[in-house]
């Protein structure tokens, strides 16, 4: 399953979350429910949002960082990390913060799963 394929899908079943990105880390979007310049920008946000988030946990001596929100009275950003790659997703006011981190962390799952199976069959 592709990326864009996997956000599809999601999307489809999550009645909260607004707009899905998949990317690098590194703010590099891979698939995403916007297109262009909106995909840049949310992917750049995300990247700085997990960078100043990653500066504080290690200013604080915690566990590397997997998972964040950031909310507003208006809506939520929720970032998911797992190696390389982040999902994010935002969502309008008042989510269910635990099943959008679900929702996040099974669509990673899915991709990685995804990206084993074709180095497998390589």
């Amino acid at each position: 399953m592709d990326a864009a394929t996997a956000i599809d899908e999601l999307k489809g079943l999550s009645t909260q979350i607004e707009v899905i990105l998949v990317g690098g880390r590194d703010g590099a979007v891979t698939a995403a429910t916007v297109d262009g310049p909106r995909a840049e920008r949310l992917g750049a946000l995300a990247r700085d949002l997990v960078t100043g988030a990653d500066t504080v946990r290690g200013d604080l001596g915690r566990d590397a960082l997997a998972q964040l929100q950031a909310a507003t009275p208006d809506g939520s950003v929720f970032v998911v990390l797992d190696g390389d790659r982040m999902a994010v997703a935002t969502t309008g006011a008042d989510p269910t913060v635990g099943l959008v981190f679900y929702d996040l962390k099974t669509l990673l799952r899915q991709l990685a799963a995804a990206d084993a199976k074709e180095g497998g069959d390589a």
